[in-house]
Formats: C-alpha cells, structure tokens, sequence
C-alpha cells in the first residue's frame, strides 16, 4: 500500500502520509465526520465542506495531511511568518515557505515536524519515537546563538549535519511551546540527538553523545528512494490510532 494514501471526493481530494502522523488529533477534533478512526476508509473528504475539510487538514501540524482542490478552491499557502516551536516533550513544529532535505533530496512543504529527540527511524521528521523514549522538554527558549535576520530572504532551507544538528537558513521567528518568547532569526542550528543542555539549540553535545545520523543537503542518497505516488485507488486505509 502507498504512502501517502489518498481519498478521494468530488470536491477535494485529501492525501495522508501515515509515516508523518504523530497522532495529535488536530483533524480529528476539527471534523470527526470527516475523520473517524478505525473506519474503512478513516477519510471521507464528502463529509464536510471543501473549505472545511481544507482547514482542518492546514491545522494538522506535521506536514502528514494535504489535499487537492477540485473545485477550483484556493490551494494552501504558507504562513506570511515562518515559525518554529519546539512542541513541549515532542517535535519541532515548523511552518512557513520551507525547503527540506530528506534522503530522497529536498522537497517543498508548509508544514513539518522534526525529531529532536534522537530516535526517530524516518529522519528527518518525527515518528513518534520521543513517547517511546519517555523524552522530556518543556519546549523553554533561552539564549542561543541565532543568526541575523537582516537581508535575508526566501525559503526556510532545512539541512542536516553530519551526526550533529539540524541546520536551518532562511528567515524565521523562534517561538518557546507557550508562546511567551519569540526570536527572530536567519541562521540556526538546532539539537537532533536529544542531548543538549540548552534546548532547542545545539551545544554539541552530539560529539559526547556518540549520536550518529545522516548528513541531510538536498542532494538525493545513493540507494534512497522518494516515496511512491499515491495512487488514486488507495482509500482502504484505517487510519492512525488516534488522528494526525
């Protein structure tokens, strides 16, 4: 079965990756009609308003729902402010014009959760692995060393170093879990073995760590393979456990 899967409807066709989805219940609470756990298909994109069922999959905060219009709605934009906000004890939670690199090469999004934790087997995003783990942060944002701001412009590129941080370039606006802290940025590194002492930056506690990962630029792996295109008959798919 391919990833993402798609579910189609007359108006709006939704597409779910299943390796994105960390079950926050986003799409879940805003249109249960529409998504129903445990229901063959869990997706019913006719069960509500195209312009409905398109907010609820631009809330889904880990990039893993999308949708089509076929009505000749408007397609999703990126937010106006890129923001990054580690999640308390989970993700960092990325939204905005973004540019990604993934093993398959860089790929464009809006919406992206990333590990921080150290465990995740779909890097660089999050698989849900900091529950496993019993990770615990608070998603706080005190000092750290933030680039300038200044001239820069476009895309939000998101590299990786090397058994080191994620590498971010572009601009951006730093946001603490509760909102109360907001630094604006260019140029950021960023923890991805889960071991810094002054989270979401990057200490280099990887080098003590031992963390081992993949460097992460765009260029496509040897052996790497970009995931399947979904397939417009591939609406048997129950669903996450819980929701996106």
């Amino acid at each position: 079965m391919s990833d993402p899967h798609v579910f189609p409807s007359k108006d709006i066709t939704v597409t779910w990756s299943k390796r994105r989805c960390i079950h926050s219940a986003d799409c879940v609470m805003g249109s249960p009609d529409v998504f129903e756990p445990g229901r063959r298909p869990w997706i019913v994109p006719d069960g509500e308003r195209a312009d409905l069922v398109a907010r609820v999959c631009e809330r889904c905060p880990t990039g893993a729902l999308h949708y089509e219009r076929r009505d000749g709605g408007p397609a999703e934009q990126p937010d106006a402010e890129t923001t990054i906000r580690p999640a308390r004890h989970g993700a960092l939670l990325i939204r905005g014009d973004l540019r990604v690199a993934t093993p398959a090469g860089e790929i464009a999004e809006t919406r992206v959760a990333l590990c921080r934790c150290g465990r995740t087997r779909n890097a660089p995003f999050c698989d849900g692995s900091h529950h496993e783990i019993g990770f615990r942060e608070t998603g706080e944002v005190f000092e750290g060393k933030i680039g300038s701001r200044e001239g820069v412009e476009g895309p939000l590129r998101i590299t990786a170093r090397a058994n080191g941080p994620l590498k971010l370039a572009g601009p951006f606006t730093l946001v603490s879990a509760d909102g109360r802290v907001r630094l604006a940025g260019g140029e950021l590194a960023l923890c991805r073995c889960g071991q810094s002492k002054n989270k979401p930056f990057c200490d280099s506690s990887h080098e003590s760590a031992g963390f081992t990962a993949a460097e992460l630029t765009g260029e496509s792996v040897p052996g790497a393979t970009a995931p399947p295109a979904p397939a417009p008959d591939d609406v048997t798919a129950l669903g996450p456990a819980t929701g996106t």
